[in-house]
């Protein structure tokens, strides 16, 4: 049986970064701990065929410069995928972009906030139904965590269940089923790294 972690890419990170060998997929290999032959690392925005179901345990689904309402013929490949890795009930994360596609391929509305970007340390609150939960059960009540994105969850799938929430977006990260998360924020990105994303927007 595979015990491979799926990375879906969905773009490329800044240029500033890269040329630093950075990326976002390697942000996710390194704060997992794991070894980086556990991972399958798969550009779908680039046209890459995803892998077969049964040849990975999990999936993540990374950040992107893209919009998720430019309905880049990519976003419905990962978007079924993605159905059929939940159906499956084969644990899914996705973050910032990954968090907006999940929604989005699950029947929620994704576009531009009203207020703009939100962007830098934020603090985010967790909800009641966040106690009980597998990932966030044991986190503090607030916390701050990095965030940068001008497009929303404006709102969630019917089924899906809100963990955390702020002020400036209701829908910071939720759960659809036993194992499937979307976060728009990650405590593991470094305050330099957010200080080259001031200069453009991630989603």
């Amino acid at each position: 049986m595979s015990n491979k972690i799926l990375i879906i890419k969905t773009g490329n990170t800044l240029p500033s970064l890269l040329a630093e060998n950075e990326d976002f997929e390697d942000w996710f290999v390194r704060g997992s701990g794991l070894d980086s032959s556990r991972f399958i690392r798969c550009a779908v925005d680039k046209g890459e065929a995803l892998p077969a179901i049964e040849d990975v345990v999990a999936a993540i689904v990374t950040g992107s410069p893209a919009y998720v309402t430019d309905l880049a013929p990519w976003n419905e490949i990962a978007a079924d995928y993605l159905r059929i890795l939940h159906a499956d009930q084969k644990p899914i994360l996705g973050v910032c972009y990954g968090h907006q596609l999940l929604a989005w391929a699950f029947g929620g509305e994704v576009g531009f906030h009203p207020s703009g970007r939100e962007i830098g340390t934020v603090d985010v609150e967790l909800t009641q139904e966040a106690a009980s939960d597998v990932l966030f059960a044991n986190m503090p009540k607030q916390f701050s965590v990095q965030a940068s994105h001008l497009q929303s969850v404006l709102s969630l799938p019917n089924e899906a269940v809100l963990l955390a929430r702020n002020s400036f977006d209701a829908h910071h990260a939720f759960r659809l089923g036993t194992s499937t998360w979307g976060g728009t924020v990650s405590s593991r990105i470094q305050r330099e790294r957010n200080e080259h994303l001031h200069s453009r927007a991630w989603r």
